[in-house]
């Protein structure tokens, strides 16, 4: 075998095995939901509150929460799904009434009785949340907050077909925090 082959195999396997190992934890974080909704089928809305217990088992403590909204997804052409759609062609979302967009909104985080500060980030479908207190090693914090999700005409996933409803995707939820940080990406 040439050297160039083996010394390439090796550095190869070197680089996979380091990264293998930088990408993996021996601790995964812990949320538990409590969702309370209502469907209105006239209006085409989803209406709630949600409360989520979220547990730090990571070795860092935690300042902010990043919080997924995919329905904001919908709300307009300068979301990550809407460049998405546009550049795969797909042209019915760019062309959209306003009427068959979606939303999430009428969010007022609050932690243990505490209102939080809503930050936003680059993409519309992702908020940090500003903790009043931050969250340490093996401490848990309740987030919650009312809701309400304009769905959509059916784009993706998530929508309605006049009285058919394919609900994904819907509710506040935290990113993933792993070793890497929050994985806080927009709905693509």
């Amino acid at each position: 075998m040439n050297k160039y082959v083996i010394i390439g195999l090796v550095t190869f396997f070197s680089f996979q095995t380091k990264a293998q190992s930088l990408q993996q934890a021996t601790w995964q974080q812990e949320v538990d939901y409590v969702i309370d909704v209502k469907l209105d089928d006239v209006n085409h809305r989803l209406v709630g509150e949600i409360a989520i217990t979220y547990t730090n088992n990571s070795p860092q403590t935690l300042n902010e929460i990043m919080i997924h909204l995919w329905p904001n997804a919908y709300k307009n052409n300068s979301t990550a799904f809407a460049k998405q759609m546009q550049e795969n062609g797909d042209m019915d979302f760019y062309f959209a009434k306003e009427s068959d967009r979606g939303s999430i909104n009428q969010l007022a985080f609050m932690a243990n009785g505490m209102p939080l500060v809503m930050k936003p980030t680059d993409h519309i479908d992702v908020i940090s949340l500003q903790l009043t207190k931050p969250i340490k090693t093996g401490e848990k914090v309740t987030l919650s907050t009312p809701f309400t999700v304009n769905i959509p005409k059916v784009f993706s996933r998530l929508g309605h077909e006049n009285q058919d409803y394919f609900i994904t995707q819907w509710y506040p939820k935290p990113a993933v925090y792993d070793i890497n940080g929050w994985n806080a990406m927009p709905y693509l």
